[in-house]
């Protein structure tokens, strides 16, 4: 039977929908910006004339956006606000988080355990998954390129959406029914959300397209969204509400960081004795922050030490015991 599994990381919470050693969903959420579900006062900072929307400052500095503000709400005005969207990193900008009034109180916003637990799911909190698929999800995260028989997927964060491209050297038809089940596994596994376009082969016969749209209904039920029927171009678009950053959009919108974070995970696993040497690229040894090096050797008990290769990949350091 299916559980969720969540580890409390350094610089990141970790939670995987297990079954038997595989991972049928995940999800990731960083500490430090503005997450769903915090509640907190802030200073209403612009609201222009005859707009119920505004922009919101909380203490930490970042700003919000505020949707459905009543018409005598001023600027300087402190406001009670649930934040109810992350802030949205993509290329070339960032998307502000997005949050509206409360009356509830202050509150902090709620781990990855929390959440599960709140939306009815059964939670169990473990210091190390039972399973190295993790390593696997990241790298599909990192090379945004998911592999099935006959083709592959590849994914792209977009400022309108996340693209999911299918080739291949199948026939359109065989090739478009062969990524169904990869796509419906890539969208619970990455936890995408928000809009997304899915470009499949294009398939001239209308039975054929009738036919990938009811095989993809039937792979995605259960998560929920709403979609398109697939049109003469073969391009399709799924909708589901974004409360949350996905996989890819993290690792796209800070690989280093991503990377670093990797390590220490991959360096907490290390049952060698000895001293832990972590070698990485400098971009990644430049984002180990001190306190998350701190945490690594309190928890492990061990000295860290740190060398750097310029020509490691972002996501190929690798953590191994050495003499003390």
């Amino acid at each position: 039977m299916a559980e969720w599994l969540v580890e409390e990381g350094i610089g990141e919470e970790r939670a995987i929908l297990l079954e038997g050693d595989t991972i049928l969903a995940a999800r990731l959420q960083w500490p430090g910006k503005l997450a769903a579900g915090q509640i907190e006062d802030a200073a209403l900072v612009s609201k222009p004339a005859g707009s119920r929307r505004g922009t919101a400052r909380f203490a930490s500095g970042e700003e919000a956006l505020v949707d459905r503000l009543p018409s005598n709400a001023s600027e300087g005005k402190t406001l009670r606000l649930v934040v109810t969207r992350p802030a949205l990193s993509e290329a070339g900008r960032v998307k502000l988080a997005q949050a509206r009034q409360t009356d509830s109180p202050p509150r902090p916003a709620p781990g990855l355990a929390e959440t599960l637990q709140a939306e009815g799911e059964t939670v169990r909190t473990v210091r190390r998954f039972p399973t190295t698929g993790w390593e696997e999800l990241a790298g599909e995260a990192f090379a945004r390129r998911i592999v099935f028989a006959g083709g592959e997927l590849h994914l792209s964060p977009t400022p309108a959406m996340t693209l999911i491209d299918v080739d291949g050297a199948l026939p359109a038809m065989q090739l478009a029914l062969a990524a169904v089940p990869a796509i419906a596994t890539a969208v619970r596994r990455l936890d995408l959300s928000g809009s997304i376009g899915i470009d499949f082969p294009t398939l001239s016969a209308k039975e054929d397209r009738r036919a990938v749209d009811l095989a993809l209904g039937e792979a995605l039920a259960g998560w929920p969204h709403e979609r398109t029927a697939m049109n003469g171009f073969g391009f399709v678009q799924l909708v589901a509400r974004l409360e949350r950053i996905s996989l890819l959009h993290r690792f796209a919108g800070d690989r280093t960081g991503a990377a670093a974070r990797l390590l220490l995970r991959q360096a907490e696993g290390v049952t060698d004795p000895g001293a832990l040497l972590l070698s990485c690229h400098p971009g990644v040894k430049a984002r180990l922050d001190e306190d998350w090096l701190e945490q690594l050797s309190r928890r492990t008990g061990r000295e860290v030490r740190i060398a750097i290769d310029p020509g490691l990949a972002l996501e190929a350091g690798f953590a191994q015991a050495v003499p003390l």
